[in-house]
C-alpha cells in the first residue's frame, strides 16, 4: 500500500509492472478529501488578522478534482473507490450516484457524519450495500474500516474475474 496526498494506492506485492498500476488489477482507494475549499497562499495575509477591522468576508477556491483525470487519463481501466460525506441523510444516496455517473468509476463509499464511525453505504450502478458495525463489534474495537476493506477487496476481486 503506497499513500500519496488524497489518493492511496492498494497493490498486491507482484504489482511490479506499471502497467498492472493502470489495469483492472490496480485498486485505487480515494480517501476522503480534508476540504474541498481553500484559500490561496497568494490571498493569504502575512499577518494576524487584526478585529479591531470589523467583521471578515472570506473567499475561498474550490480544490481540482483529481477523480476526473484519474478514471479518464491516468487509470481508466482500474478499480476506483471514492468516497461521499454528507450531513443531510437524505441526499446521500443520491449524491453518491451522481458522482458514479459523473465520474464514471466503480464504487462510492457514502457515508453520514453523524455515523461515520459505524455506517457506510457502498454505492455501484447497480447496487447499494449497507455496512454497519453491530453493538459487539463496537465494544470489540473493530473499526468500520476493516468491513469497508474486506467488502472492496471482494468487489475488486469481482471486477478483475470479469475483465479478464
Amino acid at each position: 500500500m503506497v499513500q500519496s496526498g488524497k489518493v492511496m494506492f492498494i497493490h498486491s506485492p507482484v504489482d511490479h509492472c506499471s502497467s498492472l498500476w493502470t489495469g483492472s488489477s490496480a485498486m485505487f482507494y480515494l480517501a476522503a478529501a480534508v476540504s474541498d475549499f481553500y484559500v490561496p497562499v497568494s490571498e493569504m495575509p502575512e499577518h494576524k488578522i487584526q478585529s479591531s477591522g470589523g467583521p471578515l468576508q472570506i473567499t475561498m477556491k474550490m480544490v481540482p478534482k483529481m477523480l476526473s483525470p484519474l478514471v479518464k487519463d491516468w487509470a481508466p481501466k482500474a478499480f476506483i473507490i471514492s468516497f461521499k460525506l454528507e450531513t443531510d441523510p437524505s441526499i446521500i444516496i443520491n449524491r453518491a450516484r451522481n458522482a458514479l455517473e459523473v465520474y464514471r468509476h466503480q464504487v462510492v463509499v457514502a457515508n453520514i457524519l453523524e455515523s461515520l464511525q459505524s455506517f457506510v453505504v457502498i454505492v455501484t450502478k447497480d447496487s447499494e450495500t449497507k455496512l454497519l458495525l453491530t453493538e459487539e463489534e463496537v465494544a470489540k474495537g473493530i473499526a468500520i474500516e476493516e468491513k469497508i476493506v474486506d467488502h472492496l477487496q471482494c468487489r475488486h476481486t469481482t471486477f478483475i474475474c470479469d475483465r479478464n
